[in-house]
């Protein structure tokens, strides 16, 4: 692998990743820069001992330049509550980094990232991993969970049982909160979501 920016900046953490974030800042790893409004970069103690790796930013996370901050990231919240981790003490990130979408109107529809443009994005995610070497990384659905893993990955086959990375610590796949903004049905929004916490609860547990 080539240099890492932390060896770079000669081992601190927080210059290393305000480097880094600066240099994402102009990232043209794929096309989507052309028509977001900026990057959206990790955010979170450097030395976190868990991260949350999402899909992408949101419509409200491009203007905002925060990831997890609209209507998933409040559900992300409540569900973090629950489990009893503070979400001040992780660091969250986003697969990709740039907002994906397609115009209606003067509405911006999300639109899922291709495996072209998570394999692009996939060197800031693995320079992140680098800075902060999280002991448990939480894949919050198949996007984040390929970028971590390098290939595809069901969720369902793969959910509730934590799986060794390539350079250390162990990862847990679970869903995005924003899947279960899209059930209508209440009573099995509830059960959903109980059961993301429950996989939140075991990350948790699952810290050395």
């Amino acid at each position: 692998m080539a240099r890492t920016v932390r060896e770079a900046i000669g081992g601190n953490s927080e210059a290393a990743w305000a480097a880094l974030r600066e240099a994402a800042r102009a990232c043209t790893r794929c096309d989507l820069y052309r028509h977001a409004t900026q990057t959206v970069f990790g955010e979170g103690p450097v030395d976190a001992r868990m991260m949350l790796v999402g899909e992408q930013p949101g419509d409200q996370e491009d203007r905002a330049g925060h990831p997890f901050v609209g209507p998933a990231g409040k559900l992300l919240d409540r569900a973090l509550a629950e489990a009893g981790v503070a979400r001040d003490g992780v660091y969250v990130t986003n697969a990709v980094k740039h907002f994906k979408f397609v115009p209606r109107g003067k509405r911006r529809i999300h639109s899922k990232p291709d495996a072209g443009e998570i394999t692009a994005c996939r060197w800031w995610i693995e320079q992140e991993s680098l800075l902060v070497k999280p002991e448990v990384t939480v894949a919050l659905g198949a996007t984040a969970a390929r970028a971590l893993m390098g290939k595809a990955v069901t969720i369902g086959r793969e959910r509730g049982r934590p799986i060794a990375l390539p350079d250390g610590g162990i990862a847990w796949i679970t869903i995005h909160p924003s899947y279960l903004l899209r059930i209508r049905d209440h009573g099995e929004a509830d059960a959903e979501f109980g059961r993301f916490v429950d996989d939140l609860k075991a990350a948790r547990a699952s810290l050395p």
